[in-house]
């Protein structure tokens, strides 16, 4: 591109008219929200000792890494749906710590959001899409889940990790015009980090048809070309990227562990590549209601003669998700606060049709609003990759096959992302936004709390 506007903060930008706070203070909200999860998490792993949650489950793929190391047998013996980078990782503080296992494995889990948080904040000091990170890590960081997958034995922070450090270090090396030593190992390290992130949780997948795809629009719309030495160094990364998941399908012989292909590791479960059609409207819907709170209060107001034609769509996908609604509603917080508040499937039906319904009138009006902002945000290359990272994440999922569920949870792991689209929809952070972020915040917490209360 000829030229890459400017997303660091800047004194001067007009946002007086909107009641909040200022762009300056996002990256200490930020450092705060993160002490108050990281301070959370260390209370729960210092005082609950009994697996909680999937720990149990999880705890024994760390086990076998820990053990065994990292060797073909001890991946080919590999338990759980996702990928084993996660369990070495959480392994590998198991057996420097030699203390308690499981709480020796919660510590490696929260490790990883701290050099996650750290690398984050690192790139938006001396990174040139500073907003679009502070962005990413404060929705990630608010997004339910986010503390529980702090504190317990989940794989999601160790994913994170490699998936969102490698995908800001490919982006600035896809933004920049000059083929640099630093830029190429930037991209190069980009690249392997999304591998690993890959066999950590596979959905991450979608991450490599994202790059690949930014690189070909930055070459295309760059003015002048691209020099050899970055086309190299883009073609190099994605073969760095490709390396870790071909061997672990090579020893799997497949995309899941053989014992998870084969029904052998859960009773009711089974998941590996298939055909699934209502699979990816589950985690469009899913993608939708997050995105409604992250965005509000955009959709406002909602005036019924100027639109019309979004409230018709969005009566329409309501009536269809009301319809279906056992099959959409998935495992989670909100499938729990739905059965509990209803009663009944009537009422469930009513009340989920109705959350969707608004869900897809704001999505509406997000995209609307991003597509008036087209011009200037085909030019920042961070939000065109949380676009097509989103879009790939919906996509792959008619590849899952099995008859796994689709937990509200999965959405963690492109919470950053959605974080991206939000912020470019709604730069400002109003005392509104700000209300709905501290609600999610809190729900957040209560998430992981409730285990220590639970009978």
């Amino acid at each position: 591109m000829t030229s890459q506007p400017s997303t660091k903060f800047d004194a001067h930008e007009p946002v007086a008219e909107v009641r909040g706070i200022s762009p300056q203070k996002y990256f200490q909200l930020v450092v705060l929200v993160f002490a108050l999860n990281l301070f959370s998490a260390s209370l729960f792993i210092a005082f609950i000792n009994s697996p909680v949650y999937d720990d149990e489950y999880n705890i024994v793929d760390v086990h076998n890494y820990a053990q065994h190391g990292l060797t073909a047998a001890s991946l080919r013996a590999h338990a759980n749906a996702p990928g084993p980078a996660s369990y070495i990782w959480m392994a590998t503080v198991v057996r420097v710590l030699h203390g308690n296992e499981l709480r020796d494995a919660r510590i490696g889990s929260a490790l990883s959001w701290v050099l996650l948080v750290c690398g984050t904040l690192a790139f938006v000091r001396y990174g040139a899409h500073s907003q679009e990170w502070c962005a990413a890590m404060l929705v990630l960081l608010v997004f339910p889940h986010a503390v529980e997958a702090t504190a317990t034995v989940l794989t999601e922070g160790p994913a994170l990790l490699f998936a969102v450090l490698g995908a800001i270090a490919w982006i600035e090396f896809s933004a920049s015009e000059n083929a640099t030593p630093d830029s190429i190992a930037l991209g190069l390290l980009g690249g392997l980090s999304i591998g690993i992130a890959v066999t950590a949780r596979q959905y991450y997948l979608a991450l490599l048809p994202a790059a690949a795809v930014l690189a070909i629009w930055e070459t295309r719309l760059s003015d002048p070309r691209r020099p050899w030495l970055w086309k190299i160094g883009a073609v190099v990364s994605m073969a760095l990227a490709a390396v870790p998941i071909l061997l672990l399908v090579t020893i799997w012989k497949g995309a899941t562990s053989p014992e998870m292909a084969t029904g052998v590791s859960y009773t009711n479960w089974q998941v590996k590549l298939g055909v699934n059609f209502f699979r990816p409207l589950t985690a469009l819907i899913y993608c939708l209601i997050y995105l409604l709170p992250l965005t509000f209060p955009l959709m406002l107001p909602i005036n019924l003669s100027r639109r019309w034609r979004e409230i018709g769509v969005a009566i329409l996908a309501g009536l269809a998700a009301a319809r279906f609604h056992a099959q959409a509603l998935q495992p989670g917080p909100l499938r729990s606060a739905f059965y509990a508040i209803a009663r009944g499937p009537v009422l469930t039906a009513v009340m989920f049709g109705l959350l969707v319904a608004i869900a897809a009138f704001s999505a509406i009006i997000i995209a609307r609003t991003l597509w008036a902002k087209r011009a200037e945000l085909l030019t920042r290359p961070a939000v065109v990759f949380a676009v097509l990272m989103v879009l790939f994440f919906i996509g792959e999922q008619f590849g899952v096959g099995g008859n796994g569920p689709f937990y509200d949870r999965y959405i963690l792991q492109i919470a950053p992302f959605l974080g991206i689209i939000s912020f470019a929809a709604l730069p400002q952070l109003s005392y509104e936004r700000l209300g709905m972020l501290g609600a999610m915040s809190v729900l957040n917490h209560v998430i992981l709390w409730r285990y220590a209360f639970a009978s």
